[in-house]
């Protein structure tokens, strides 16, 4: 007899919280302490399984724009980071459309490391087993996180700029025997998509309601497997002015101009256009120098004194910075500072980005710094990185997308990429029109009612 699933949250749940019933939001949130739990599942929200999301503006004394920077923080999420939400939507799509049940397949999650960490975690709450394809020189955290919940580690060669190589690993060695394994493909199926869409998307919204104008002027994000900037097409849905920015690692500028090198920001740059990314509704492409996120984490994770005294951040605000901030994580925030100034925007204006995950799993991060450095870096120093890191983010090396030929230049780029695994020039096709994107979000009014029946009663 097949095993019951374990109950998770729908996509509306996810969304807003307050739609479940308030014991078990309780009850969730009293087991954050407990992550094995699998009641962790329903904590899978930006909200803190409560009204508002998680969520800090950046002090302008960092920033050095007028505008508004806004923070969502994902760090709250079971696993430690938001990957875990399209990670559990992957699953929870295919328990409730294609009948998987634990113990019937294996579960694969391609990845560099966040969404790895949710798809193990997931899978152990869920009772099903999991491999994680990554490459072999990502930080030690990432795997050891990987193998606290159980998962098993398939690694192909190379750092984040070679996730291909897991890419073709994933499906020379796992797509390729469905009867065996279920492969939840952050870069090219639609739940990552829908997810962000749908919760992301809203939270982010929620975000600027009391700052500034209530508006959001733009909305930045690097591209790892591109599920976060689907919440720009929510966003536009609402403020159809607001810019989406795609941010890449200036030493592997694919999107940019077909740049194919080695960094260090992990999570992003993957070296494609993925499947899922909507290319037509990204407004602006800029470029962040790898070492400059690496540094300006180190300002955030160990300057807090420095920013105070040397640059009149307030203390408290500078103490809250601490353990929030990773490499990706400040990508995003150099990057939203590099649109304020690109868009000239004012003191009621607002740019909003996310924090995927928090500084727990880059120590090694940082001692690499320290090798290249000679040492850890004194006051002077972490003063001098956080003046050129933050307060001198420049306006160059930046694309406008919307410029023609453009999209169709991505497009094709997407095209020549993803018919070698398999896809028909005709589905990837119907991605440059916005009624595809429109088609694909629609299908959670079915998805969820679908989740429901098939957790049953919580």
């Amino acid at each position: 007899m097949p095993k019951a699933i374990v109950p998770g949250p729908t996509y509306a749940e996810m969304r807003n919280p307050l739609l479940l019933p308030a014991k078990l939001r309780e009850k969730a949130n009293a087991a954050r302490t407990s992550e094995m739990d699998p009641i962790n599942l329903f904590n899978i929200n930006w909200k803190h399984t409560g009204s508002r999301p998680e969520m800090m503006v950046l002090p302008k004394e960092l920033t050095g724009v007028q505008a508004n920077i806004i923070v969502l923080s994902g760090r709250s999420f079971p696993s430690g980071s938001m990957k875990v939400g399209p990670a559990y939507a992957t699953l929870a799509e295919t328990e409730a459309l294609h009948h998987l049940r634990p113990g019937d397949r294996t579960v694969i999650g391609p990845s560099t490391g966040n969404f790895g960490i949710g798809t193990a975690y997931i899978s152990l709450l869920k009772g099903y087993q999991a491999i994680v394809v990554m490459p072999d020189n990502m930080s030690k955290e990432r795997y050891d996180r990987i193998q606290k919940y159980m998962g098993e580690l398939d690694l192909t060669p190379g750092t984040e700029s070679d996730v291909i190589l897991t890419l073709e690993r994933t499906h020379s060695a796992y797509v390729s025997k469905p009867e065996k394994y279920v492969t939840l493909a952050q870069f090219e199926l639609m739940p990552n998509y829908r997810f962000h869409r749908h919760v992301t998307g809203a939270a982010v919204v929620e975000a600027a309601k009391n700052l500034g104008n209530g508006r959001i002027a733009a909305f930045a994000s690097a591209p790892g497997s591109a599920g976060t900037l689907a919440a720009g097409d929510y966003v536009k849905s609402i403020y159809p002015d607001t810019k989406i920015v795609a941010l890449e690692p200036r030493e592997c500028s694919t999107l940019f101009d077909g740049g194919q090198g080695q960094h260090r920001i992990e999570g992003i740059g993957d070296k494609m256009v993925t499947l899922i990314h909507n290319v037509f509704n990204t407004d602006l492409l800029m470029l962040i120098h790898d070492e400059d996120t690496v540094r300006g984490m180190e300002v955030l994770q160990a300057g807090a004194g420095v920013l105070a005294e040397r640059l009149g951040v307030p203390g408290d605000v500078a103490g809250q910075l601490v353990g929030r901030f990773g490499p990706s994580c400040v990508c995003n925030v150099v990057g939203a500072i590099k649109t304020a100034k690109y868009l000239g925007l004012g003191p009621d204006d607002n740019v909003v980005t996310i924090a995927t995950d928090s500084y727990d799993r880059y120590p090694s991060v940082s001692e690499a710094l320290y090798a290249r450095n000679g040492g850890k870096p004194d006051d002077a120093q972490l003063e001098m990185w956080a003046k050129s890191v933050f307060l001198g983010a420049s306006l160059g090396e930046i694309v406008d997308p919307t410029a023609p030929g453009q999209h169709e230049r991505l497009q094709k780029m997407k095209s020549d990429l993803w018919t070698r695994f398999g896809y028909n020039e005709e589905y990837i096709r119907q991605m440059a029109d916005q009624a595809f994107w429109d088609a694909e979000y629609a299908k959670i009014k079915e998805i969820d009612p679908l989740i429901a029946e098939t957790r049953g009663e919580i």
